[in-house]
Parts: structure tokens; sequence; C-alpha cells
């Protein structure tokens, strides 16, 4: 990817870099913000979710990319719609850095409308710092402008990618999610080109008796990453929230300074670390639902359930994200309801197949159309720009080079969906316990006759009573229902191997490590 040195286009006013001090009283003024009872602001926006439909590479041809697209000219012609509306708006600038390691880092600028300055105080908690001395010059670049409606496109938004130039232009939606994914679309494609894998995942560092273990949570918005990410383990620390860099030999960088959590369920008591976070001061959220005393209320979903919050890691006890070196273990994260375990312990070529499959049932992170149904997200990376059996190629080939332990964690239930009186939920704890066991050792495996992964014998943690999570054929079984199982299984393994193949380029031990 070309470094982007373009000139940005000029406005009315341009502030550069303002504190956060300063960028407070602007988001404080916008007339959508709620100062909550804890000092910090509450964000109505129009956009609840990231906009998929209106997102579009630029391309000279549209074979080129089985990614959404549209001509460089349509690019060009959307581009100056939006130099001439900025011509006339007051904008903001926020520099930063995508990943802390000096010798790979990403430069990054943010330039928005000044009217929604909380898209600019927010991508300022998530960016790592600039200095005076780093001579900075941005290698990405978000032009964002929420209030610029362009006809022809759904609901008159649209976002234009442009990855050659690492130019992201968004219009007409004020949902913060899009700056963040801008930036980080972007790099992906610059991570991959470097000879690494951008991965979809929390990271976090825990304590152990042998050492201390560091885990990577793969998964989708809404399915537990954040929440597998925080919760403690042994005095556990979260090093990062949403991306990491995988590189050769194991290498592994962080992105953010900052955490975007979803805040819809979020109790003091299950998830303290990112609760304690979400109501200090500093911290911004959007559509949390707030009443006239500015008490905030993470359980009403009457606007929406996709409530945001972003907060810095300096908010909150997290290990630094400079001393990365490798992984020891990844976690790809399946919120399923039916014959997928708790957990299972994946080989190399079940790790790339469970990866690229990217199997989990979508939330409000990804929009109405994707809330509540079962998806397949390769990576689930929703931010990859590119084709998508270059990801599982790579997955395998770096797994060559550094194999980490790889697990498939189902933060769903087993037995049918929620409310099904014979279904088992895998609750926070046992996903916690589970998490636990891994980094210590501590899990006794069986090989599963269906799958031909291991599942659990025995984790320490989870009682007997609840067992029935780690092992569905039992759980089947021992309600008459093994008929229904056996189905379920055939089934699966059917959809999951014709998924597979529909991918020209993966590497055909990929998808032969689902088959029957």
């Amino acid at each position: 990817m070309a470094k982007q040195m373009s000139p940005l286009p000029d406005a009315k006013t341009v502030r550069a870099n303002p504190s956060a001090a300063e960028l407070k009283d602007l988001a404080a003024a916008m007339p959508n913000a709620r100062r909550t009872r804890y000092g910090n602001l509450n964000v109505h926006t129009r956009v609840l979710a990231r906009s998929k439909a209106s997102t579009f590479i630029l391309v000279d041809d549209h074979a080129e990319s089985s990614q959404q697209a549209i001509s460089r000219e349509e690019g060009h012609r959307i581009a100056e719609l939006q130099d001439d509306y900025v011509a006339g708006r007051d904008m903001l600038i926020v520099d930063g850095y995508i990943g802390d390691d000096p010798e790979y880092r990403t430069a990054a600028r943010l330039y928005v409308e000044e009217s929604n300055a909380n898209i600019a105080a927010m991508q300022k908690q998530l960016y790592f710092e600039v200095y005076p001395e780093d001579g900075f010059e941005p290698e990405l670049t978000v032009i964002y402008t929420p209030n610029l409606a362009v006809e022809g496109y759904p609901n008159d938004r649209v976002i234009t990618v442009d990855l050659e130039r690492g130019v992201t232009r968004v219009c007409n939606s004020d949902y913060f999610g899009e700056s963040k994914k801008a930036g980080l679309r972007m790099w992906n494609k610059l991570v991959f080109d470097r000879g690494g894998l951008p991965l979809h995942a929390g990271c976090k560092v825990i304590p152990t008796g042998s050492g201390d273990k560091v885990g990577l949570i793969v998964g989708l918005s809404g399915t537990g990453k954040t929440t597998t990410t925080f919760t403690d383990q042994n005095g556990s620390r979260p090093v990062q929230d949403d991306f990491v860099a995988m590189m050769p030999g194991g290498k592994v960088y962080a992105t953010e300074a900052g955490c975007f959590a979803k805040t819809f369920g979020l109790s003091p008591e299950h998830e303290p670390t990112i609760h304690g976070a979400v109501i200090k001061p500093e911290a911004y959220l959007e559509n949390v639902s707030q009443d006239e005393s500015g008490e905030l209320d993470f359980f009403d979903e009457s606007y929406t359930q996709n409530g945001r919050a972003t907060f810095s890691f300096s908010a909150i006890e997290a290990a630094p994200a400079r001393d990365l070196e490798g992984a020891d273990f990844l976690l790809i994260l399946n919120r399923n309801e039916n014959v997928i375990p708790a957990v299972a312990k994946l080989d190399a070529r079940q790790a790339a197949a469970y990866f690229m499959l990217g199997e989990t049932q979508g939330t409000s992170a990804g929009g109405a159309e994707e809330s509540g149904k079962s998806l397949r997200v390769p990576g689930t990376n929703p931010f990859w720009p590119d084709e998508d059996d270059l990801q599982g190629n790579r997955f395998l080939e770096l797994m060559g080079e550094h194999e980490l332990d790889v697990y498939l964690l189902n933060t769903g239930s087993v037995g049918g969906p929620p409310g099904d009186e014979r279904s088992r939920q895998v609750r926070i704890p046992h996903s916690s316990a589970i998490v636990k066991g891994i980094a210590e050792g501590t899990i006794g495996w069986q090989r599963d006759p269906d799958f031909g992964y291991q599942v659990a014998s025995h984790v320490p943690g989870i009682e007997a009573a609840d067992e029935a999570v780690l092992r569905p054929r039992e759980l089947y079984e021992s309600q008459g229902r093994i008929a229904e199982y056996e189905r379920s299984v055939e089934r699966l393994k059917q959809e999951r191997e014709e998924y597979l193949r529909g991918f020209p380029a993966l590497s055909e031990e990929i998808a032969a490590a689902v088959g029957a």
C-alpha cells in the first residue's frame, strides 16, 4: 500500500489535534449529547451500526475483487462531492498510530466534522499517541462527513475505500464504528502485504505457575470477545480488545490504545473491569439508555441493543501493548445453540478450517440484517477487504512456522436455543473456567467421535451438574435425542465442507479438515 501523501480538502476552519478536554467541550455542545451522572457523555446517533451495504472498495475492474466495489471514476465523483461539502465546514484533525511498537506502527489520520466531535474524541482514545519528535506523516487517512447525504446509495450513505492510496471516505453515518473500522480495514491490507495476518482478536496475559500465558481471542463483535478478554483469571490483564497482527515467526503486534465495548447486558458482577471503565468521566458512550437523572440502563434495548462505549486502557489494569511477543493459545469464538461444545481442542488443519468457517450467530453490531442469524464470516473478520481464501491459507502457513494451541469456544448454548428447557447455557463462569484451564494446562481431553477434535472430559471449576455443555453427544443421548443429534452432525459436516470448497484458492487440506 502506497503511503498517503495527498493533502486534505480545504475547509472553512481546521482545528488540528485538540486536547481531550477541548474535544469533550465540543462534544458536550452537540444537541444529541447528554451528560450522565458519572460525568461522561452519551451521544444519541442516527445510525446504529456499521453500514456494510453502503461500503465499497474502489477498483478499476469489478472482476478484480469479490468484495462490494465501485469504479475509481465513481469514487472520484464522490470525493469531489465530499471535498465541496468540506469547504464550507469546520473540521477536526486527529492524528495517531495504529499500533505502539516503533518498528511496526502505522500513522493514521482522522479528518471529521467538528459538529460530530464525539467521533474525534472516541478515535483519540483508540489511537496511540504521537510525539513532536516522531516526524508524523499519515499512511492511512479517514475523511469523515457524518452529515453529507449521497443520493443513489443505501440510505443515502456511502463509504469508499481506496486501498492503494490508503484513504477511506465516510458519508452520512454518525456511528463511531465507521471511523474505527475505516482505519483498521486499510491496516488489514497493509499487514497481509507484509506477510502477516490481521486477526479480529482480543489479547490477554494470564499468570500461571509456569509463567505468563498470552491468549488471543478471535470472534465477531458481540459474541463475547471483549467479555472473554476482560474476564479475570489469576489476575489476568487485557492487552488488546479488537485487532492484533500475527507475523511470520509468531510475533504479535497490538493496534489500539483503548477499547470500543458493547454495553448491552453490562453488569458489575460479571464484567467489573469494563463496567468500571465505562462509568468513568473520560469514557464516551453511544446510544446507551439513560433516564432524566443521568442514570444508565445497560439492559434497555428499546432504541438499540448495540449500545457502545470507548475508554482508554490507561483507565484499567492493562498489560503494555509494547511488551507483546508471541502468543501461547488462540480461541475461536462460536456463538451457537446446538451440537457445538463449550470448548474443543483443534489440530492445525482443523484450526485453519474453523478459522475460515467463522461460524457464529449475528448480533446487533452487524446491523438488523445480521442480528440473530446464523453466519459464516471467514476469520470472523468483518474488516477484511480482500479475497477470503487468502486468510485461511495465510493462517495455516503461519501455524506451520509457530504452531499455537487453538480451541473452539462456544459462548452460546448446547442442545437448543435459550428458552428451550432442554438446552444448557454456556455462562460466563463456564467460559472463564475453560480459559483458566487452558492457560494452566489442567483440562482433560478425549476425542470426539463425530467431529474428530478433542472435547473436555473435565474442566476444573465446572461442576458435574454443568458438564453437559462440554460433551453435546452425551447431553442429547441423556435426553433421548440421539437421532436428532446425528442428523445435525451430518448436516453440519456436509454444509461446512461445501462452504469451504466454495473458496477456489483455499488449501485442500483446510477444506478436507471438516469432512466426514
